[in-house]
């Protein structure tokens, strides 16, 4: 295997969304299905062994972090997630350059979370803006409505998907706003196609599928 340098990474795409949207059910099964892509994730059904810290990083973030605001300056929440951030550079470059590869979300929607939480601009995310550009950015468009529904009206919620002390209509759906916001804010200037709500997660996989597919040849 070929180890690429920040100059030659390999043709990747980026799959973004809100919370909810349905990008890992997609990502699941483009892995079963499309071995012709590697997936790159940090959810933990995409990281090896040897990379489990990071799903335990990202886990303890939300558990020890979130619910103790006060404790821990904004500027500390992002460097816990630049584990995840740093994780995906390093395993987009390792791959060969001769395999595509599909991200999930990239550094966009960490870094989005990032600025929910107060972190400000910085010289952080100027560096993660620094890394390779994919070729395309594949967003799932769900609305609020659609994803509150899938997180069961919020029982399925965490502390960095919502405002406010506890899931509420009214906080995941002004979350979701700004969230969704601040993505496409990150992305503009980037190549960017968009997939409407689809009736069923394989209709969903199957629009993915044929956008990697004319991307990617």
């Amino acid at each position: 295997m070929t180890r690429q340098t920040a100059l030659s990474p390999p043709p990747f795409c980026v799959l973004l969304g809100p919370d909810y949207a349905g990008k890992s059910s997609a990502l699941d099964q483009l892995a079963r299905t499309a071995p012709q892509w590697q997936i790159l994730s940090v959810d933990d059904t995409h990281l090896a062994p040897e990379h489990a810290l990071v799903g335990r990083l990202r886990r303890n973030v939300v558990k020890d972090v979130a619910p103790h605001r006060s404790a821990w300056s904004p500027e500390f929440f992002a460097t816990l997630l630049q584990t995840a951030v740093v994780h995906l550079r390093d395993q987009l470059l390792r791959t060969d350059a001769a395999t595509p590869v599909v991200v999930d979300s990239y550094y966009y929607k960490l870094l989005a979370k990032c600025r929910l939480f107060g972190a400000p601009d910085s010289t952080l995310f100027a560096w993660w803006r620094s890394f390779p550009q994919p070729r395309r950015v594949i967003y799932l468009d769900v609305p609020p409505e659609t994803t509150w529904r899938r997180s069961r009206q919020g029982a399925d919620l965490n502390l960095l998907e919502h405002y406010g002390p506890q899931p509420a209509w009214d906080g995941f759906r002004r979350y979701q706003r700004d969230l969704a916001k601040v993505m496409r804010d990150e992305i503009q200037g980037l190549p960017v196609t968009v997939i409407e709500q689809q009736d069923r997660p394989e209709t969903t996989t199957a629009a993915i599928r044929e956008v990697l597919t004319h991307e990617f040849g």
